[in-house]
């Protein structure tokens, strides 16, 4: 398997932080149309609590992404200082 390049990690990274933008506005879209009622109060609050997980899940994903993007700038700069 090959090892994606820096540019396709900023890419999967971009698109992973696009994902959570999307999942808050449209969180916030939907607690917009819940009534007023206790009921609405409560699918308001578990579509919230939803948000939040999933892009909490997103961001730690993004931020292995991003980990595993700087081992490899580091191990491409390692390689050129040795070849050097």
């Amino acid at each position: 398997m090959l090892t994606p390049t820096t540019a396709e990690y900023l890419n999967a990274i971009e698109v992973l932080n696009k994902l959570g933008e999307r999942i808050n506005m449209d969180a916030a879209h939907s607690v917009l149309q819940m009534p007023d009622s206790r009921l609405g109060e409560h699918y308001a609050g578990q579509i919230g609590v939803n948000a939040i997980e999933q892009t909490g899940r997103i961001k730690i994903v993004a931020e292995q992404l991003q980990n595993w993007r700087d081992e490899l700038i580091q191990q491409r700069r390692q390689n050129v200082s040795q070849s050097v």
